[in-house]
C-alpha cells in the first residue's frame, strides 16, 4: 500500500515538472527584440542591416558598401530556435532589410511550438510588433 502510494506520489512530481525550454512567447519576444536593434544598428552605423530566419534559427549580416558579411557582435550573434519550434513561412527563409533611415518591406513571421503561436511582424517604417 505504501509503496502504491509513493508512486502515485512519484508521478505527481513528475507530471508536474515544468518544461525546461523557454516559450514560444519568451522566443518571440527576444527575436522581435533583436529586430528592434537591428533597426537600430541601421541607423546608427548608416549602413543597411539583414535578418534571415530560416527553419533552424536566424542571423544578422550589414552591407558595407560592397558585400554583405555577418554581424556578430554584441546581440547579433546567429541563434537557433528552441527545439519543436516550426516557423512560417518556411521556404524561402524570410529576409527582412533595415535601410540606413530604418524603414524595411513590410513582413510577418509566425513561431508555433506546442499548439502556441506568436508572429512577430515588421511594418514598412521598420517598426517591429508582437501578437498573439
Amino acid at each position: 500500500m505504501v509503496v502504491a502510494i509513493m508512486g502515485l506520489a512519484a508521478g505527481a512530481v513528475v507530471l508536474s515538472v515544468p518544461d525546461p525550454r523557454p516559450s514560444v512567447a519568451a522566443d518571440a519576444e527576444r527575436f522581435a527584440a533583436r529586430l528592434s536593434r537591428a533597426r537600430e544598428e541601421a541607423i546608427l552605423s548608416n549602413r543597411p542591416v539583414a535578418v534571415e530566419a530560416t527553419a533552424a534559427g536566424y542571423a544578422f549580416t550589414a552591407f558595407d558598401g560592397a558585400r554583405w558579411s555577418a554581424l556578430d557582435e554584441g546581440p547579433f550573434g546567429p541563434e537557433t530556435w528552441t527545439a519543436g519550434t516550426t516557423v512560417a513561412p518556411a521556404a524561402p527563409p524570410a529576409r527582412i532589410v533595415f535601410d540606413p533611415t530604418g524603414v524595411a518591406d513590410p513582413a510577418a513571421l509566425t513561431l508555433t511550438r506546442d499548439r502556441h503561436s506568436r508572429t512577430i511582424t515588421v511594418d514598412g517604417a521598420g517598426e517591429v510588433t508582437l501578437n498573439g
